[in-house]
């Protein structure tokens, strides 16, 4: 059969969440790329209440064919965002973008189309982050990147449920729709929720080297604190017993040290050092293994002292 006539047989739909993010250059992009994939596909971008300078620059891509910009009436957060976008897609296969994104390769599109068919239920492209250092207040989030999401799909596979980055990632909508739908709560973190409930009920997960550039980086004190954030939404799921397997180390680190009683002595280092570990972090130079500890320290006060 000839390959072209294959690639017609596919159908995606594209989805983007937005918020305060010029999305022109990430959409004429993979407009780009999905004509010459000759695939039937549509792209979706909803807009979750962006100030209106940004929502009058990204509606020109509502110029190009098959592609649609929408404003949501308020900001309902990211989990939201993506059923709705998840419920208005016409195709099966829903591949989800974050704004602040650039596809790596000029065959990005192909890649997860040449994979459409092959079983699973979830493919995920990766991260990837430029050589070129940021600014020193950004300093935090990029060395966190490079050194703990920028990692080859060979490695991801190992553990297939513990990366998995929603930036950029390939599922079927009927999977979607059911996983994101057991996620009730607004907060930052839930991508570590979303991982558990893709290994708890087996679905199939498997990385690829696809990665986008993350663009967006956050300035070294609102990253901590989503951090922090993240950490919260983990002990509310644990609270709530709603994490029945997981890949997280944090978490199953965490388990461990409270099995152990060790939790007493790292809730104890973070209230006695917790300011020195920020003053390093927040630094031009942050250590990212300290980081971890930072993090060890954290879920561990935050359990007994909340």
């Amino acid at each position: 059969m000839d390959d072209k006539f294959t690639l017609t047989f596919y159908m995606l739909s594209v989805l983007i969440p937005v918020y305060n993010y010029d999305i022109r250059p990430l959409v004429n992009l993979l407009h780009e790329q999905l004509i010459a994939s000759q695939v039937e596909f549509e792209i979706i971008c909803l807009d979750d209440y962006s100030n209106k300078k940004t929502g009058i620059l990204n509606a020109e891509i509502k110029q190009l064919q098959y592609t649609s910009y929408k404003l949501s009436s308020n900001n309902f957060g990211r989990v939201a965002t993506r059923q709705a976008l998840a419920k208005q897609a016409s195709y099966d296969w829903l591949l989800f973008l974050d704004a602040d994104v650039m596809p790596k390769s000029h065959q990005f599109i192909s890649k997860y189309i040449a994979l459409l068919s092959t079983g699973n239920d979830a493919i995920y492209g990766g991260f990837a982050y430029t050589l070129e250092q940021p600014k020193n207040d950004y300093m935090l989030r990029w060395r966190y990147g490079t050194s703990n999401e920028q990692v080859h799909a060979s490695k991801r596979n190992k553990t297939p449920y513990k990366i998995v980055i929603s930036a950029n990632f390939l599922i079927k909508k009927t999977v979607f729709l059911e996983l994101n739908s057991q996620i009730t709560q607004r907060g930052y973190g839930y991508d570590n929720y979303f991982g558990a409930l893709l290994k708890s009920l087996q679905f199939k997960v498997y990385h690829i080297d696809n990665e986008v550039y993350h663009l967006g980086l956050e300035p070294n004190e609102i990253y901590l604190h989503k951090i922090e954030q993240s950490i919260d939404t983990l002990l509310k799921l644990d609270l709530n017993k709603e994490i029945q397997q997981t890949d997280n180390s944090l978490y199953n680190t965490y388990k461990s040290l409270k099995r152990l009683k060790l939790n007493y002595l790292f809730s104890k280092i973070y209230r006695v050092f917790k300011n020195r570990f920020k003053k390093n972090l927040l630094s031009r130079k942050p250590d990212i293994r300290l980081l971890q500890f930072y993090k060890l320290s954290y879920i561990c006060y935050q359990d007994l002292n909340s």
